[in-house]
């Protein structure tokens, strides 16, 4: 009996899926920049969250793609949503974004991103041991506690700041009414 496996090669297979959910990390970051909507903005962010939950998987940590999923796209896009639920109608023209802003982003944008190659280039990566398969609700609360205490304080953070986020989009909304 042949199967796909036999035409395709299953790494063949991987790759492709690797390769796909770049690209949609990266159409998704597009998406989340470039259009003048909110709504539009908060899509793109949401394909490009997805897109990392997928390298995460790929990547065989299915801890932090979980954490991906739910904080990010559930946690933070949901709050952006309720944000957009109380600002003013998308149907008004948006406003033109100041030059002076976008090259200030640009700037920032292009600082972190050389921060970061630099800290990835610095870094002397070395295998992973053997990843426990214990997903007990104890276990998983001791990692929480322990070896993750630090990204699970910045989730936290990184949770109150949306959720201010959130409130002063949702009052300058209502500001303009």
């Amino acid at each position: 009996m042949t199967t796909i496996a036999d035409f395709i090669p299953p790494i063949l297979v991987a790759q492709s899926v690797f390769w796909l959910m770049v690209v949609l990390t990266l159409a998704g970051a597009v998406l989340a920049v470039l259009p003048l909507k909110i709504v539009h903005n908060i899509l793109g962010l949401a394909l490009a969250m997805f897109g990392l939950t997928g390298i995460y998987l790929y990547l065989g940590s299915q801890f932090v793609a979980m954490m991906q999923l739910l904080v990010y796209v559930g946690a933070i896009c949901i709050t952006y949503i309720f944000a957009i639920m109380l600002s003013p109608p998308l149907e008004l023209s948006p406003s033109k974004r100041p030059a002076v802003k976008a090259i200030t982003s640009l700037i920032v944008g292009a600082v972190t991103f050389l921060a970061v190659v630099q800290m990835i280039l610095s870094t002397k990566w070395a295998p992973y041991a053997q990843p426990s398969r214990d997903w007990t609700i104890k276990t998983l609360g001791q990692e929480l506690l322990t070896r993750y205490f630090l990204v699970f304080e910045l989730i936290s953070l990184l949770l109150a700041v949306a959720i201010v986020g959130a409130i002063m989009i949702a009052g300058i909304g209502q500001k303009r009414d």
